[in-house]
């Protein structure tokens, strides 16, 4: 047998190539790639949102006289819910606007507290200043002659009339307004004016201004609001006795009239007559007696009204 048959019959017991190689080799997996860690200090968080600043000023804004007897018109701090003065609690408008006033006996220090919606409170401390009254020393002069017997009965029932026309409470506007004198004539005698009698007895200081007018003398609403008292007849000591409610607490009241031309419950204008002066109650003549009160502090007409017109 030739050698290439023989090569050829040996190659034919040999089992195919195929089932001679193994499996391939498996290919090394690629590593996953990673990002680095940052370098230096970690990035804070983003800054919240800023919520919405309530409208209106950061702190007080106060315009009017911080003086014994003076009133102050002032605008709250935006956001502010509830706001008192000196401890008790005050109204404010829907704009932020408010009243206070200084009694004539006021101390020397006040404070405004408003607090704001999330909680925060703002404060204002108020410096007062002082005032020089008109003192009258009638050293050789008892204070009062014994009160009669129709007096002590007849003045308890005026008292309670008066104090519960203050205590209603409308909401008008005429406290915004600059108030006008009701009228003009000669001031007989200031606000604050007081008499101390022999022994040293302090009489009540003068509650209002007295403007000396003759009888029959038309007298103006020196702002607008609400008659809250007319009196059907005269009063032991105020007379013919008219009042009306500003609003946020302030009123007015009128003294010794002859003639009363409105009504309990009355809306008046600024300027509208609504009575005429006299010499009813307590009075040695003519005039008009002009008081303003907010929730128990007496203020001084001349500080609120500015100058008698000439």
């Amino acid at each position: 047998m030739s050698r290439a048959r023989v090569w050829l019959a040996a190659a034919a017991l040999l089992p195919p190539l195929a089932s001679c190689v193994g499996p391939p080799a498996a290919t090394p997996a690629r590593p996953v790639a990673r990002p680095m860690p940052p370098v230096g200090p970690p990035m804070p968080p983003p800054a919240p949102t800023p919520s919405p600043t309530p409208s209106g000023p950061a702190d007080f804004v106060l315009t009017g006289e911080i003086e014994q007897g003076g009133a102050v018109i002032g605008t709250a701090p935006g956001g502010t819910q509830s706001l008192a003065f000196d401890g008790k609690t005050i109204p404010v408008a829907p704009d932020g606007t408010f009243l206070i006033a200084f009694d004539r006996d006021a101390g020397p220090n006040a404070l405004l507290v408003a607090t704001l919606g999330d909680g925060r409170q703002i404060s204002k401390a108020l410096a007062v200043a002082p005032r020089a009254w008109n003192i009258s020393r009638l050293d050789r002069l008892p204070k009062y002659p014994v009160p009669s017997a129709e007096f002590m009965r007849l003045r308890p029932p005026e008292i309670a009339q008066i104090k519960a026309a203050r205590a209603t409470d409308h909401y008008e506007d005429g406290w915004r307004q600059h108030f006008i004198w009701p009228a003009t004539g000669r001031i007989s005698t200031l606000f604050g004016s007081q008499r101390i009698y022999k022994g040293g007895e302090k009489g009540s200081y003068h509650s209002g201004i007295d403007i000396a007018v003759p009888t029959g003398t038309p007298i103006r609403a020196p702002a607008d609001g609400v008659v809250i008292l007319a009196a059907d007849h005269p009063f032991t000591l105020e007379g013919n006795l008219l009042m009306i409610d500003h609003g946020m607490g302030l009123n007015s009241a009128f003294l010794h009239l002859s003639k009363i031309d409105v009504t309990v419950g009355e809306r008046v204008r600024q300027g509208q007559v609504i009575a005429e002066s006299g010499a009813t109650g307590r009075a040695t003549g003519p005039h008009l007696h002009w008081s303003l009160m907010w929730r128990g502090s007496r203020i001084d007409p001349l500080l609120v009204a500015g100058p008698m017109p000439e």
